[in-house]
């Protein structure tokens, strides 16, 4: 039996998404890319909104086209998007040990925090 490790969890807000489209994407795909995030949060089973907007974004890496699929993504099931954006090294961990040892479960969730902060910050 393995010690859970909490998982940290983001605090973004929409003036992150805002921000990480710009950063991220063309001028020219701006508005589009903002206008299809806001499709996500629109019915009520839509949870973490600005949370998986930003899990939307990190994964298309600048490309509306791969946008489109993790948003359409995300709308069937939100916890996917999250999963490959927040916590990729945890889950590739656990494919391969269902029960990791507690150092190595601490190992990859604080290598995935890092990743996504520089990614977030960067």
């Amino acid at each position: 039996m393995t010690d859970r490790t909490p998982q940290p969890v983001p605090d973004v807000s929409d003036a992150d998404v805002e921000r990480i489209v710009r950063r991220d994407f063309a001028p020219t795909d701006a508005d589009e890319t903002l206008s299809l995030l806001r499709t996500y949060g629109t019915e009520t089973w839509e949870r973490e909104i600005p949370r998986v907007r930003v899990a939307i974004l990190r994964l298309a890496a600048g490309d509306v086209g791969s946008l489109r699929q993790y948003l359409t993504d995300a709308k069937r099931d939100y916890r996917d998007v999250l999963l490959g954006a927040e916590y990729l090294e945890y889950a590739a961990l656990t494919l391969k040990t269902p029960q990791p040892a507690s150092e190595a479960a601490r190992r990859a969730i604080e290598a995935d925090w890092v990743a996504y902060q520089d990614w977030l910050h960067g």
